[in-house]
This record gives C-alpha cells, sequence and structure tokens, in this order.
C-alpha cells in the first residue's frame, strides 16, 4: 500500500479526470493521496476532493510563485481553510528564487505569515524550495516546526539540516531520472525513517512515461527506484513511507 504524499488532482489539467485517475491508483495499491493547494482556489478545490473520498486528504496554502498579490484577506480564508478535518497540514508555501515573478521579500513575508497560521493550529507545512535552499533553512531552523521537504532537489548533507530540523524529505519523479545523481544519492544516503514519496502530478512524470502527463498511480515507480537504490524489498519501502505520512499528518 503507497501513501502519494503531493498530488495536484486540483490543478485544471486533472481536476475534471479526478474520478478516473483516483480509480487507476486505488488499482495500482495506492490507498492514500494528499492533494496539495498552491493558492486559494487550487486550496478550496484540494478540500472538496478530499471531502469525496474517505482515503484522499488535502492541504491548504499559498506558494512562492502564487503570492505576488496575496493580502491577509486571503491568508484568513486559507486559515479557515486549514481548520476543516480533511486538512492535514499548511501547503505548499516556501521560497522560489529559480523564477523572478515575485520578489523575494514578498515571498519571505507570506511564507513567515503561514508558518505562524500553521503553528497556531499544530498542522505540519508542506515546503516548496528551489534555489533556496539557505533561506529556506533559516526560516524553517527559526520558526522550530515541523514538516515536509516536497519534491526534494537539494543535497544530502542539506537534507541532513533538514531533518536535524523536524522535517521529512519527499521523494518525487526525478528520482526515476537516469541522469539524476543528486537525488539518487538522497535516496541512497537519507534513512528510509526520513522518506516520504509522491508525484507531483500532473508535473514531473518518472520514468518510463516522461513526456506523458503524470498522475497519482506514478508513485508505484519512485516507489520502486527507491527499492533499487537502496537495495530494500518494494513492500518495505511502500510500508515505511506509508507510516511516516501517516504520522506526521496524524492520520490513524
Amino acid at each position: 500500500m503507497y501513501f502519494n504524499t503531493h498530488t495536484h488532482l486540483n490543478s485544471d489539467e486533472l481536476y475534471e479526470k479526478r474520478e478516473e485517475l483516483i480509480q487507476h491508483a486505488l488499482a495500482h495499491q495506492v490507498k492514500n493521496i494528499v492533494v496539495a493547494g498552491y493558492d486559494l482556489k487550487s486550496s478550496q478545490r484540494a478540500v472538496k476532493i478530499a471531502n469525496e473520498y474517505p482515503f484522499v486528504y488535502a492541504t491548504v496554502g499559498i506558494s512562492p510563485n502564487d503570492c505576488l498579490h496575496t493580502k491577509d484577506d486571503e491568508l484568513e480564508e486559507i486559515e479557515v481553510l486549514l481548520q476543516n478535518p480533511r486538512v492535514v497540514a499548511l501547503g505548499e508555501i516556501g521560497l522560489d528564487y529559480y523564477w523572478d515573478d515575485v520578489p523575494r521579500n514578498k515571498q519571505k513575508e507570506v511564507f513567515i505569515k503561514q508558518i505562524q497560521i500553521a503553528k497556531k493550529y499544530n498542522k505540519p507545512i508542506v515546503i516548496h524550495a528551489r534555489d533556496a535552499y539557505e533561506d529556506t533553512y533559516d526560516i524553517l531552523k527559526q520558526a522550530a516546526h515541523r514538516g515536509i521537504m516536497h519534491c526534494y532537489s537539494g543535497s544530502v548533507e542539506m537534507a541532513k539540516r533538514y531533518i536535524d530540523i523536524g522535517f521529512y524529505i519527499s521523494l518525487a519523479g526525478p528520482v526515476t531520472f537516469k541522469n539524476a545523481k543528486v537525488p539518487k544519492e538522497v535516496a541512497i544516503q537519507i534513512g528510509i525513517d526520513h522518506l516520504m514519496i509522491e508525484t507531483d502530478c500532473p508535473y514531473l512524470t518518472p520514468h518510463p512515461f516522461r513526456g506523458k502527463l503524470n498522475e497519482p498511480a506514478n508513485v508505484v515507480y519512485i516507489a520502486q527506484e527507491i527499492a533499487k537504490l537502496k537495495n530494500m524489498e518494494i513492500e518495505d519501502v511502500a510500508r515505511i513511507t506509508t507510516f511516516n505520512a501517516k504520522e506526521l499528518f496524524g492520520i490513524k
């Protein structure tokens, strides 16, 4: 049984096909799915989907790429959504320096405000970090809160620093790419007790389906690659990463 900790069934590409995609995931033993919000609309959709299926959960939040015009009233709406019992975390939130769409100070402001909301309700946080691992780490260390480094693409050394301050490392499709040395090294070096798996669908489709639309069922291929790299049975990867996810999200 697999736990896919990050999907975007709320995206325009997947939303209308969610029933078909969820059934396909179940047929591949994906027994739990998290739908992650990245702005207010997608967060509302995530909660709607989670309310439709007892094994689907939601996260709500405003990502660094979507926070340019974010005002306090939107954050208040995110706070209301966070109190829904189907919402297991606040996210995805964080910093993204790869794109220049949002000034860094604005990203940090919205990031820190959302961490404060998560701490108020004792909900973990789901972190989006791209080309911003040091600044993200500094903010998270000061915040002293738990969560997930979603779709992690940083170094082994940086991963260990995040683990030390209470974060799990979640691996997605890139770990299956033939030339992706760094994610593979992370999979090898980081203990399975600190790992989770995700698809981030519809993005980052794993090998051997690169070029096609990603879907929740493909999390099996991420688990398969991790099992191969760590010389483990895939059943053990599935079991332990599921345990990790349920432990963080407070799912019994």
